[in-house]
């Protein structure tokens, strides 16, 4: 494995990894936030792996999923994760305050979705 691709994906299993703990500490707008940032990097990290080179400077998930050869059926998973990278940190994008609006079930269901991503990645990595 590239090391550059190491360091991404050592990075986004920190970033889940986090998630998780901040899910326990009732921070839902920090591990809704940190979901979509393991997922990022992981993708990046697969992208690296399969083209050997960085890709373009994007935060979208779908993007970068279609890129490294995601399952099309699976990228519903992806969708609810992609506008956490703003929503969770700016009330003008979240239409309120974050921390207010990101709750327990949110939270849970993007950890979900971000470890069923993750797996994905993990598996195609070994490959």
């Amino acid at each position: 494995m590239r090391e550059e691709t190491k360091n991404w994906w050592a990075q986004a299993q920190k970033d889940l990894e986090s998630a998780r703990k901040s899910l326990n500490a009732d921070l839902y707008y920090v591990s809704a936030f940190l979901c979509q940032q393991a997922v990022e990097k992981g993708l990046k990290a697969l992208y690296i792996q399969q083209k050997k080179q960085m890709p373009d400077k994007t935060h979208n998930l779908l993007r970068l999923a279609e890129s490294v050869g995601f399952p099309k059926n699976k990228l519903g998973l992806l969708r609810s994760l992609n506008p956490d990278f703003v929503t969770t940190r700016y009330p003008d994008a979240a239409n309120g305050i974050p921390a207010e609006i990101f709750d327990k079930d949110i939270a849970q269901d993007h950890l979900e979705k971000a470890e069923e991503v993750m797996n994905w990645i993990r598996k195609t990595l070994k490959n």
